[in-house]
Parts: structure tokens; C-alpha cells; sequence
């Protein structure tokens, strides 16, 4: 069962690297003033912040497929060992909420929306390159930008925590793992929601910055929407083994024939 959520964990990174090149050059395509090339969408992939981003979230695949294991196995875990599901959806949870707040702030305020988590430093830095413009980047150093960026993320979390845990006190391992993909889905398409018509106005008006807010929104819809796909592309491969395995003869049958 482990290999077969290895190979889960697997696919779901393969294709968000295969979507990056895509999704970026469609949200920076040439429908607006200004639009980035293959050797813009190839810096992408050689930024440590892309990897990092990456590695979250196959550690998120991971540690949500420990649930699917064990119902796999028909090892039904205690409610201690089902508080970690819990706050690995609530992570997600909590950047979805940010990501969409966030894209909505980016289409209200413009550029001014970094001003409200104190993150212009770390998206000037993104739009810069994205503009071809390296010659302005932040002087701030990058671990306050970072943290910044994370300190709502983190409040949020809590947040969710208490809120998807008080929501789930009785459920069984069956129905927690329901209650997650069912979260998550909505929480993913609500956020799309908002995100990608915030993208479109931002792109619309030229701004400088706040597409690479809207943007982060949208990647980061994408990403959690793939990660509900998990459990379910488990239990394929988890059926798949079982009508393949040869049925069990049984011995007294055997005897008689």
C-alpha cells in the first residue's frame, strides 16, 4: 500500500510541474500591455521558493494518504492519529483563505493590497522578473518578507484547526476522510472563484504587482484542487491490486473436489 502512495505522491508532483508552464503563460499571456515569454515561465522552475512550494505540498499528499492506508489495510487508527489529517486540511484551508482574500484585496486596492500584510518586497521581487525589470529589486532581506508572508497563513491555520476539528469530533476515519476531500474541493473552487476574475482585472489595468498576487491565488486553487484527487487516485490503485491478486482457494473445497 505504501508503494502505491509513493506513486500517488509521485503523479500529483508530475503534474503540477507539467500545469506551471501553462498556467503562467495563459495568465501572462499576451491579452494584456505586458506578457512574459518560455524564458521567463523557465526561470520558474530553476526558483528555490517554486521547490519549496512543491515539496509543501507533496508532504501535504503524504501525510493525507496515511488515512487511505489504513483504510486500505482495515486498520481503523485511534483519534489521536486522526488529529494530524485534520491539521495538514487545515494548513490548506488556511492558504486558500489568505490566497482568496488576498486576490480580492489585489483587485480592490491594486497594488496598494500588499500594503496589508506588509509584503511588497516579496511580490516585487516575482513582478520585477516577470516584467523583465530586475534593476528595482527590494532591498529588505528576504526571510522578513517570507515571514511577513506567513504570519497570517499561520493565524488562519489555527483558525481552521479548531474550526475543522470541532466539525469532525465524531466522525469516523471513513467520513473524516470524506469531510476532507469535500472541504477542500469547495475551498478550492470558492477561491478560484475569486482569484481568477481578480487576475483578469488586475491584468486589465496594467498594475504592477498585483498580478503576481492574484496569480499566487490561483496556483495555489489549482494546486489544493489536485491534492483532493489524492484518496480517490489511491483507492484505484488499491482496487486495481485486489482484482489482480489470485482468490484465495479454499482448503476444505479443495479436499472434496
Amino acid at each position: 500500500m505504501k508503494r502505491w502512495a509513493v506513486l500517488t505522491v509521485l503523479l500529483y508532483a508530475l503534474a503540477l510541474i507539467l500545469l506551471t508552464a501553462p498556467v503562467l503563460l495563459v495568465a501572462f499571456g499576451t491579452w494584456a500591455k505586458s506578457s512574459i515569454g518560455w524564458q521567463n515561465v523557465l526561470q520558474t522552475y530553476s526558483a528555490w521558493g517554486y521547490w519549496l512550494w512543491l515539496v509543501v505540498l507533496m508532504a501535504g499528499q503524504a501525510l493525507l494518504l496515511l488515512l487511505p492506508i489504513n483504510l486500505a489495510e482495515r486498520r481503523l487508527p485511534a483519534r489521536r492519529p486522526l488529529e494530524l489529517p485534520v491539521m495538514v486540511t487545515a494548513f490548506f484551508l488556511a492558504n486558500l483563505f489568505v490566497a482568496g482574500v488576498f486576490s480580492m484585496l489585489c483587485a480592490i486596492f491594486k497594488d496598494n493590497a500588499f500594503n496589508t500584510f506588509d509584503l511588497p518586497d516579496l511580490f516585487l521581487n516575482m513582478a520585477n522578473a516577470l516584467n523583465h525589470n530586475p534593476a528595482t529589486n527590494a532591498s529588505v532581506p528576504a526571510w522578513q518578507s517570507v515571514l511577513s508572508f506567513f504570519l497570517p497563513v499561520l493565524v488562519f491555520w489555527l483558525i481552521w484547526s479548531i474550526i475543522f476539528r470541532r466539525a469532525t469530533t465524531l466522525d469516523d476515519p471513513d467520513a473524516l476522510l470524506k469531510r476532507i476531500t469535500r472541504w477542500l474541493l469547495r475551498g478550492s473552487i470558492l477561491e478560484l472563484l475569486i482569484a481568477v476574475p481578480s487576475h483578469v482585472v488586475v491584468r486589465r489595468r496594467d498594475d504592477c504587482c498585483a498580478p503576481a498576487g492574484t496569480f499566487w491565488g490561483i496556483a495555489t486553487g489549482i494546486s489544493v484542487m489536485l491534492l483532493c484527487f489524492g484518496p480517490g487516485v489511491f483507492f484505484l490503485f488499491v482496487e486495481r491490486i485486489q482484482r489482480l491478486k489470485p482468490k484465495a482457494t479454499n482448503p476444505a473445497a479443495a479436499l472434496k473436489n
